[in-house]
């Protein structure tokens, strides 16, 4: 099926609109001091005729059958697209932390790099990320790399996602 832009897309967001609507998965998730573990996740980019799509991610502990047992994150968001492909994200969590991303738009590919990370004083310590999205096979496929807990920037997460 071909793709279409979404009725009533700001122009300024064409860039993104291949990720408009939602997308729900699962990933694999690696940390030092943890065991490798699977994730269900889904992942909703909305809008509302303004120069930014809204993002909301939800990931969930998923059983043997891969069914949702129990919520495991959310973070929420804006993506904010610029000139000369350029992209600003802004996201808060409910563990206690707030980032600033900024990246670059390459067709369906988005690379994102922190350039802050506030967190609360009862937040873990998390310190850089860096994320990738790219569509693949009409999938969104994403990485998260992360500095935190002492630890040096490295693979965190990552996701396959389907269309629904």
């Amino acid at each position: 099926m071909p793709f279409e832009i979404p009725d009533g897309l700001n122009p300024a967001v064409n860039r993104l609109a291949w990720l408009v609507g939602r997308w729900e998965g699962t990933g694999k998730g690696v940390y030092p001091g943890t065991e490798e573990f699977d994730f269900g996740q889904q992942i909703d980019f909305a809008h509302n005729g303004g120069d930014f799509l809204h993002y909301l991610s939800q990931t969930f502990e998923v059983d043997e059958e891969g069914k949702a047992v129990r919520p495991l994150s959310m973070e929420t968001g804006f993506w904010r697209p610029q000139p000369d492909d350029a992209l600003e994200v802004v996201m808060c969590h409910p563990a206690g932390y707030a980032e600033v991303w900024y990246g670059k738009i390459t067709g369906a590919k988005i690379e994102l790099t922190t350039d802050a990370v506030v967190r609360t004083s009862s937040a873990d310590e998390y310190t850089a990320g860096q994320r990738l999205y790219g569509l693949v096979e009409g999938d969104l496929l994403w990485t998260f790399d992360k500095a935190a807990g002492g630890h040096p920037l490295q693979n965190h997460l990552w996701a396959r996602l389907r269309r629904v």
